[in-house]
């Protein structure tokens, strides 16, 4: 049967021969030693590949090195994107060990490649503007103003699609400038000083550190934002993704997702 090809699936299957390289390298040793059924072979460190959505970057960067202080023998490896991407990468047979979305809606579309995820986190939205807030952006109406320059994550993306929740509930109406595949391109864009504002999560504008800053955005008009994370079944270390997955829900993992300004579970 026919399948067409989509810019999505060439996207994915780029990603997929990416990864496929670095990892096809470290599948057998030169003594032909077997895999134990943990990834790990004699003398090797386990390398975990973790699929991660982008507003997950810096706080996994500081998680990793948490984990793997802990974990001596093995090596976590993170690729981040937005949560269609990996999950579009999932679907393409990725050779990954572990998944951790932006929102659950993704990763119950991936019940037939994970394991049974849990929630580790919970972030909310904000409004970002640059530094100073040159444009006095206050609240979400600000955005439907004809001067300012909107920023949003397209709506297949988790944040893109929160936004457009928000948004619709209060009748606002905006014409973005442009539609970004992911929450870190919103925040750029406004970083750099081509969008007056743009909506993206809390944590991402604390990470900015002082390049963006955050409007807040009542409760009663926001949006809670819930990352679960899952092993995937394709995984050749189970045992060792099944530790990390359970490790993000730990003390010690809890406290460095609070310090990042994630809300807990």
């Amino acid at each position: 049967m026919f399948t067409a090809v989509t810019p999505r699936r060439v996207a994915a299957a780029a990603v997929t021969a990416a990864l496929l390289v670095p990892l096809a390298a470290c599948g057998s040793d030169d003594d032909g030693k077997k895999d134990t059924g943990t990834g790990k072979q004699s003398g090797q460190k386990t390398q975990l590949t973790v699929l991660a959505a982008s507003s997950l970057t810096d706080v996994f960067a500081t998680a990793g090195a948490a984990y793997e202080k802990d974990h001596p023998g093995t090596k976590v490896k993170f690729s981040f994107a937005g949560s269609q991407e990996l999950a579009a990468q999932v679907e393409q047979g990725a050779p990954a060990d572990a998944l951790v979305t932006a929102d659950t809606k993704t990763m119950d579309g991936l019940t037939s490649d994970t394991g049974k995820p849990s929630v580790i986190a919970k972030n909310r939205l904000v409004i970002a503007v640059g530094k100073g807030n040159p444009k006095k952006v206050k609240t979400l109406d600000d955005l439907a103003e004809s001067q300012n320059k909107v920023v949003l994550a397209a709506s297949e993306v988790p944040v893109g699609r929160y936004s457009k929740e928000i948004l619709d509930a209060q009748k606002i109406k905006v014409k973005p400038v442009s539609q970004e595949p992911n929450v870190r391109a919103v925040l750029s864009k406004v970083e750099l000083g081509e969008a007056d504002a743009g909506l993206v999560y809390k944590t991402d504008v604390t990470a900015a550190e002082g390049k963006a800053e955050a409007v807040d955005i009542p409760d009663a008009q926001n949006a809670i934002a819930s990352y679960p994370a899952a092993t995937l079944k394709a995984s050749k270390n189970t045992d060792a993704a099944a530790e990390f997955v359970k490790w993000l829900s730990s003390d010690e993992a809890q406290k460095i997702l609070g310090d990042a300004g994630f809300q807990q579970p």
